[in-house]
């Protein structure tokens, strides 16, 4: 395909809406994206002109995206690219819209908190990896360090870091 994957900085300003339709469930919402640029005139940064864009989430985005995102929220948005059209009272119109893959709030702007969301149920249970006994490492188990790891892990060495505002 050859679609247009573009990446979005921006802030939600309006509340995302969930609709069911018969294809799926959508949340939609508008984003805001100002560039800013700094003027080495008057030493300050200033912002340019604000990129206004319709994004769009299917399915399981759509459920995430209305019960995490709110407006006023920084986020940054990943999809595809395209343009909406319709006629209006005035003739053709068209507008930008991002048919978005991820949705993610902006942790440069504040703290999150993840949830995972709750994954399909498997139709048969799926029996624990067994310890083969020998030291080899097996999926789904923690990772264990010994000689065969790449690199040995001393908690003494890891320093603290405060958070910066």
């Amino acid at each position: 395909m050859n679609d247009t994957h573009v990446t979005v900085v921006g802030n939600v300003v309006d509340s995302p809406r969930r609709v069911s339709l018969e294809s799926g469930t959508v949340t939609n919402f508008r984003l805001a994206s100002t560039a800013r640029r700094f003027d080495p005139r008057s030493q300050e940064f200033v912002d340019a002109g604000t990129f206004w864009v319709d994004v769009e989430c299917w399915n399981e985005l759509s459920g995430n995206v209305s019960g995490s995102v709110s407006k006023g929220d920084p986020v940054i948005v990943q999809g595809a690219l395209t343009t909406h059209s319709w006629e209006g009272e005035n003739g053709k119109r068209s507008t930008p819209r991002i048919r978005a893959a991820a949705v993610g709030h902006n942790l440069a702007r504040g703290a999150g908190v993840f949830r995972r969301s709750r994954p399909a149920r498997p139709a048969e249970p799926v029996p624990a990896p067994a310890d083969p006994g020998n030291g080899e490492l097996v999926r789904g188990r923690d990772y264990e360090d010994g000689p065969e790891a790449l690199h040995s892990v001393d908690t003494a060495d890891l320093a603290t870091e405060p958070a910066h505002s």
